[in-house]
């Protein structure tokens, strides 16, 4: 109820002269009528403070609302005008992101390596188990090394044909080749395969990786000697160049020697560090035969 009255028929003192008690028993005689509850009444008759008018305001009006407003509301309102915009523009970016995502996906599924052209799910964070995490990022960023250094090893062979090297066509042209066959092949051939191994922790992988990735220890020091005509800017071209005065090739097959010496030396690191936890696992040449029969050639290429 909004309101509750009181109404009494008789004088009014007799409330405070006969107590609650009276109040009741006048109810009852009907000398007068009481239209409030006794809880209620029993509140009413305790009260000392007076009743206050649940409608008076207890503060004043104490600003003008058609005032212009102060220099620091001014600048409260720049703050949160600020604050509005910023969070617009991030839900902006965020729904941008969403719709990028959303067509890549549309285009290529979850591929998303290589970059310009997906053609594979490549993604440690996500799939590699937090102990083998490290190592699989190591050996991404030796890929990667590996990467550059046929691209450095190809231009000092440029250097070596302006150089006038004898061989430097031969060199030039191998290495091109190494640019477009060999990255490749190393990613798919050795990276992948342990890549996987790691993943599903499955047996074949781990053979795989163990096959090829000894040709590309081999392949490293190979380059990293440096043979004429074999498309190689290693130590023997580095030496020639520098003997021959050609400092600018000189620098290039430098380079290119110092890459295919880390990437080298990091990959037989790993490889016995790979090997050692091959061995701990229990991984037998009989359990990959037995994965190969009952996966299939297929489940190189598939990540489930």
């Amino acid at each position: 109820m909004g309101c509750a009255w009181l109404a009494a028929e008789g004088p009014t003192n007799q409330i405070a002269a006969g107590g609650l008690s009276d109040v009741i028993r006048g109810y009852h005689s009907g000398s007068f009528r009481v239209t409030v509850t006794r809880s209620l009444l029993q509140t009413l008759l305790n009260r000392s403070e007076p009743f206050q008018n649940p409608f008076a305001s207890s503060h004043s009006l104490d600003t003008n609302p058609f005032d212009d407003p102060t220099p620091k509301q001014l600048a409260h309102d720049d703050s949160r005008f600020e604050e509005l915009s910023r969070r617009e523009q991030n839900l902006e970016r965020r729904e941008r992101e969403l719709n990028q995502r959303a067509e890549h996906i549309r285009t290529h599924g979850r591929n998303n390596w290589p970059p310009f052209y997906p053609l594979i799910y490549h993604a440690i964070s996500e799939e590699i188990p937090d102990a083998s995490r490290p190592l699989i990022t190591r050996l991404y960023q030796l890929w990667l090394v590996l990467l550059g250094t046929l691209i450095i090893n190809m231009v000092a062979c440029i250097f070596l044909l302006v150089a006038g090297s004898s061989d430097g066509g031969k060199d030039l042209g191998a290495s091109i080749g190494y640019v477009f066959i060999i990255a490749p092949l190393s990613f798919l051939l050795w990276y992948r395969p342990i890549y996987n191994g790691y993943m599903k922790e499955q047996a074949l992988y781990y053979y795989f990786y163990f096959f090829f990735g000894g040709f590309h220890l081999l392949f490293s020091v190979y380059m990293i000697i440096g043979i004429p005509s074999t498309g190689s800017g290693g130590l023997i071209q580095t030496i020639q160049m520098y003997a021959q005065g050609h400092w600018v090739a000189g620098v290039f097959c430098t380079i290119a020697t110092v890459g295919w010496t880390v990437q080298g030396l990091g990959s037989a690191f790993y490889y016995r560090q790979i090997w050692n936890h091959h061995t701990a696992a229990g991984h037998s040449m009989d359990k990959a035969k037995a994965e190969l029969a009952s996966h299939g050639a297929k489940a190189y290429f598939t990540r489930g």
